[in-house]
């Protein structure tokens, strides 16, 4: 497709509770992969803008941060950015575990459940305040019989803040193509917002740099994973082709640094292999990765660590 067939332009913004399925949803409408995913909670850190074409529609897709209770300064932070994202988009969808919601309304829902029906609720609470309107994506449908949803879908269309309702599932795929359709409909009319051929605007030292936090994330237990960050401190690109990428993995404590590291070095080894692979396929082009651990307590304090990433400090 050549720009010049776009004929609709504009932003979706995708909000919802930490682990909704966010990020996955969104790789799956860019079909590409432009946003990390885990199965752990508050895997987005800040709003990541994939780029979706279909027809004559280009919708650039905002992968919001999960909306929680936030505490510390970082998920401060990080939920301001997932609202920010939310407040000028043309389209809103909030994304909902519908396996949380089921098993409420059953009497099962686990603790993590139980988080994440009170995250839904408060986003449903500052639609109604912002005075917003959105398309609710009911996801995770293909856990659990469809009729077990039904009590669900009345009683969240019954806050008035949904135009309307999908049961979809981001990892499998199911029902996506109507959810793409009605959020393609709701776009403005207007020239292209990136290339065709685009699809993310993350400058790739910060994409790069996720991808290796991915792993992380999938290796590491408990808190330790928030407890870290990933910066690309150089990156050079040679005559043959290839990219030499020199990251820094940044962390709080010097016991973290020696569980990065692994038993002479094998975790990091092996977290620098996955992520060289990955990065190797994304680029499409060979890839040296290095990988470094430093320990600094106050990484959080500092505002550098934000601004780098597009979050706000002074929240």
């Amino acid at each position: 497709m050549t720009e010049t067939n776009i004929l609709r332009a504009g932003f979706c913004a995708i909000i919802g509770a930490p682990n909704a399925g966010k990020s996955t949803l969104t790789n799956r409408l860019v079909g590409a992969k432009v946003a990390i995913v885990t199965h752990k909670v508050q895997t987005t850190r800040f709003p990541v803008r994939g780029v979706m074409q279909t027809g004559d529609t280009q919708v650039v897709i905002v992968d919001t941060p999960g909306i929680f209770a936030a505490k510390r300064r970082l998920d401060r932070a990080m939920v301001k950015a997932a609202w920010g994202g939310a407040e000028d988009a043309d389209c809103i969808v909030h994304l909902i575990d519908a396996s949380a919601w089921v098993a409420e309304a059953e009497g099962k829902a686990s603790g993590a459940q139980r988080h994440s029906l009170e995250d839904d609720r408060r986003v449903i609470s500052q639609l109604k305040e912002a005075g917003k309107r959105a398309i609710l994506a009911l996801n995770k449908i293909d856990l659990f019989p469809h009729d077990r949803v039904l009590p669900v879908i009345a009683a969240l269309s019954a806050e008035g803040v949904y135009d309307e309702i999908f049961m979809i599932s981001a990892e499998k795929g199911d029902s996506v193509d109507k959810l793409e359709a009605a959020i393609a409909a709701r776009m403005p009319e207007g020239p292209a917002l990136y290339p065709p051929d685009q699809v993310a605007d993350l400058p790739m030292r910060i994409l790069a740099s996720e991808v290796t936090r991915e792993k992380l994330m999938l290796r590491l237990h408990q808190e330790l994973p928030y407890q870290l960050t990933v910066e690309a401190e150089s990156w050079e690109e040679h005559e043959n082709g290839s990219v030499r990428i020199q990251q820094v993995i940044i962390v709080g404590r010097d016991s973290h640094k020696a569980m990065v590291l692994g038993k002479g070095g094998s975790l990091i080894k092996e977290i620098g292999k996955q992520a060289r692979a990955e990065l190797t396929q994304m680029l499409d082009r060979p890839v040296h990765l290095f990988l470094f651990v430093k320990v600094d307590e106050r990484w959080q304090e500092r505002r550098e660590s934000y601004s780098g990433i597009g979050l706000e400090f002074d929240v």
